[in-house]
């Protein structure tokens, strides 16, 4: 199935009445609460996603600020968005979907076979002349189960392990991966062997993701050749997925370390690295 879905091809969708949903993920560090944005904004028909409590189970301790959802809790935020078996699901932000592909990540590791993500986001939306709404949209209930599954997926040692047999990928930006600055986790650094590669170098100057061929070069340089294994983590998980799904329009497998750095850095017994090379 496609991972992208272009602002004039989901308009002629929602136009045409093809069985779509729309989710709006509105999120970022700095504002946490994207319910204002999309309610003076959206796209129409769009439901917004809390991605803090609907993406994320904050009463798991010890994995990490954004610990995944259980299956049921997934589901039931799932039938909340109005997703029904066989819709097709287009996730989108204002952040060049690097919120937006945690719910997207959420959505294939659930079952769900086709969940795209609006390929740059609410920008591309406007600037192809497209109509937003305001308020709020509350859609009838779905039937959607979740499933968890369908995406690879590892945990903290596997984390520490996998330098080791394949490349770990860093996705926060290049100066937390050094150990320069930490403006959240208790420790600055990034995980021993792991290589940085900030999701930010995935997308175009217009916020767009870049060409599967522009996408490959990219991750070769770091060190993803010769089908080696494929990880990736940031913060908490939520950047990590944008990684995923740019390894994925690159044609390369990979699976997300959901506790990422906010749970690496709390637990003590985890050895940190700092500076410019992995390592």
């Amino acid at each position: 199935m496609p991972i992208l879905i272009t602002a004039d091809d989901l308009a002629a969708r929602l136009a045409s009445g093809e069985r779509t949903v729309v989710l709006d993920v509105r999120w970022s560090l700095a504002e946490p609460d994207g319910t204002e944005a999309y309610r003076a904004g959206h796209v129409p028909g769009a439901v917004y996603v809390d991605l803090d409590h609907e993406l994320a189970d904050h009463d798991v301790a010890g994995q990490g600020r954004h610990p995944l959802p259980t299956e049921a809790a997934f589901t039931r935020a799932m039938q909340r968005w109005g997703v029904c078996d066989g819709d097709t699901v287009v996730v989108m932000d204002d952040l060049g979907n690097q919120s937006s592909a945690r719910a997207w990540w959420l959505l294939r590791h659930a079952g769900v076979a086709d969940a795209r993500m609006l390929d740059g986001g609410l920008t591309a939306w406007r600037g192809a002349g497209h109509p937003l709404e305001t308020g709020d949209v509350v859609r009838e209930s779905g039937d959607a189960a979740a499933h968890f599954g369908s995406m690879p997926v590892i945990d903290i040692d596997e984390a520490a392990a996998f330098p080791d047999a394949g490349v770990l990928l860093d996705a926060r930006g290049a100066p937390r991966y050094r150990g320069e600055v930490e403006p959240i986790d208790p420790r600055a650094g990034h995980i021993p062997g792991a290589r940085s590669a900030p999701s930010s170098e995935n997308l175009d100057a217009g916020g767009r993701f870049k060409s599967a061929e522009a996408l490959r070069e990219h991750f070769a340089a770091v060190g993803v050749t010769g089908g080696a294994p494929v990880a990736a983590y940031c913060g908490s998980g939520v950047t990590a997925a944008h990684e995923v799904a740019a390894l994925a329009i690159a044609g390369i497998d990979a699976a997300l370390y959901p506790g990422s750095w906010s749970q690496w850095s709390n637990d003590d017994s985890r050895a940190v690295a700092v500076g410019p090379d992995a390592g």
